[in-house]
């Protein structure tokens, strides 16, 4: 199964570090049977896209709770078996959940299939949205408006090869 994990630079950088993308039990976001009914397509590929866009915005969430950290959103793609990644019923039920599954175990960084990272000129959208996610959360439309803004930058696919370079750490 095909999970999207929302991270931070910085979040990238340690996971790379320690060759772990995650100890279990961690969140991520995945083609959930509630993400199929919201979405209304049988598209896999369309799907995919949708759940990693719900991964985007978990990173969002992630950059407005550390001010300090590089506003560009990061989320890692990643195989893992069967049974290994878990949607909570009750949390289905829930818009903001979409997607949202539980991975249990451990999480080589060496099974990641790929990174997607905002590019360089998007941050200051980003930022703003990260701003902004709060009162977007509390139903301030013009908020909204702001945060929708970062979703107009698309992620950039990334090799896990290219990590080094991403979090600093390249030649």
């Amino acid at each position: 199964m095909r999970v999207y994990v929302p991270l931070t630079l910085p979040g990238l950088a340690e996971a790379y570090k320690t060759g772990e993308l995650g100890t279990g039990p961690f969140v991520a976001y995945a083609v959930t049977p509630a993400l199929r009914e919201w979405y209304l397509s049988d598209d896999i590929e369309e799907l995919e896209y949708a759940a990693l866009n719900r991964a985007a915005l978990a990173s969002l969430r992630l950059l407005a709770a550390d001010p300090g950290v590089t506003r560009r959103r990061v989320v890692v793609a990643v195989d893992v078996p069967d049974g290994t990644a878990t949607a909570d019923p009750d949390r289905a039920l829930d818009p903001a959940a979409l997607g949202e599954v539980r991975v249990a175990g451990t999480v080589r960084m060496a099974e990641a299939a790929a990174v997607h990272v905002d590019a360089d000129d998007a941050e200051a959208d980003v930022a703003a949205a990260a701003e902004a996610l709060a009162a977007a959360d509390g139903g301030d439309d013009d908020a909204q408006f702001v945060v929708d803004g970062a979703e107009d930058h698309e992620l950039l696919w990334f090799a896990t090869q290219e990590i080094p370079n991403l979090v600093g750490l390249g030649d």
